[in-house]
């Protein structure tokens, strides 16, 4: 008897609903994917590029963060997608930033963290600033691609290597259970996944509603491509990261450097800033970013939140050419109560995965591996 392979459809081709189409086509699965936009434009290519395992803490997703990071390199060799293991270089300009690096480097001692000194620093990049240095924390597992080239191109891959069918200009209107609608048209398959962020409000608006969720919206921006083939090295991130990434609470000081934000950059914690720079394969830089919270985001930008970026990356930063070239914004849902990930399945057969907030490229792959595996 022969059997015929399960069929699934996926809805989203954003990073999550691309790596739930990987995990299915490696195992045999006939997969669908079904995408509202006729090209991707949602919050998986508003990003810095950032594979990010050093911001997930010990345990269950660093572990994830890291699978995440193996299959993205697989995928990526596979593929023929530019990427850079470039690693990230944690700045600290204050005492107290460097009491909290040092305490990092002796907690995450088991993860090979190097503490360099200022002169060390500098020697990591030529975009540090010298001035007030007091050292920095590297680490080489962290890892950047060009979301806005990669997406499309591990979509083109997902097709051309693993049969995986993309349905695009179609959004999913309606999802009962083996049925999917995309206005008058249907399609059927024994899985069903949703992977929209927090379009899915519009399939399930209750379980939406009922959902610790929030939209957080963010603002970045893009520096030019810099002359002559200069590279900055890892990835940067100035203090105000050390208050961002929940990995960084294993530092008892930090509380003591978050009190001094809390003086000195008011405006700052406002609009959730922290200021990070990532580098893509044509020089370019992508700067960021800002969280602003609530369930119907502003969409104009504000320009006093991309000067208070700009002006706290001089303070850490500098570059050839600082001429920028393009400002957006992204949206995506994230958790209210602490968790990284969401899933629900509203049905039988029917199943959510999302919440992943600023984490979709680190924890996407790895996440969606180990979902599929258990399956």
């Amino acid at each position: 008897m022969i059997m015929m392979p399960r069929s699934a459809i996926v809805i989203g081709a954003g990073i999550a609903g691309l790596a739930i189409a990987r995990a299915l086509a490696v195992r045999g699965y006939k997969v669908t994917v079904i995408e509202r936009h006729q090209k991707s434009s949602g919050a998986s290519v508003r990003n810095f590029g950032m594979i990010w395992p050093v911001g997930q803490p010990d345990g269950h997703l660093f572990e994830t963060a890291m699978l995440s990071r193996r299959i993205w390199k697989q995928v990526c060799t596979e593929a023929g997608v530019w990427y850079d293991e470039a690693g990230a270089l944690h700045l600290a300009h204050s005492a107290e930033e460097w009491n909290v690096l040092q305490e990092l480097a002796e907690k995450y001692s088991h993860r090979g963290y190097q503490l360099l000194n200022a002169a060390q620093a500098a020697a990591k990049s030529e975009a540090v600033v010298k001035n007030g240095l007091y050292g920095a924390l590297y680490s080489a597992d962290e890892m950047i691609v060009d979301p806005r080239k990669a997406i499309d191109r591990i979509s083109d891959w997902l097709s051309e290597k693993l049969g995986v069918y993309f349905y695009r200009g179609k959004a999913a209107t309606d999802v009962a259970y083996p049925a999917v609608y995309t206005g008058n048209d249907m399609y059927e398959a024994d899985e069903i996944f949703i992977c929209t962020g927090s379009d899915f409000e519009t399939l399930y608006p209750h379980l939406f509603a009922a959902a610790p969720l929030i939209k957080c919206k963010l603002q970045m921006m893009r520096m030019t491509a810099q002359p002559e083939r200069w590279r900055m090295g890892p990835a940067l991130c100035g203090g105000l990261s050390l208050a961002h990434y929940s990995s960084f609470k294993v530092a008892d000081s930090l509380e003591i450097l978050k009190k001094k934000f809390e003086q000195e950059y008011p405006d700052y914690f406002r609009w959730g800033i922290h200021v990070m720079v990532s580098q893509n394969e044509e020089g370019e830089l992508s700067i960021g970013d800002s969280h602003e919270y609530g369930m119907a985001p502003d969409p104009f930008d504000r320009h006093c939140v991309n000067r208070l970026i700009l002006e706290y990356l001089k303070k850490i930063a500098h570059f050839p050419d600082e001429t920028i070239t393009e400002t957006w914004n992204g949206i995506y849902p994230k958790l209210t109560n602490g968790e990284s990930y969401w899933t629900a399945e509203p049905e039988s057969g029917v199943r959510i995965i999302g919440g992943l907030g600023g984490a979709g490229m680190t924890l996407s792959f790895g996440l969606c591996e180990k979902l599929i595996s258990n399956h």
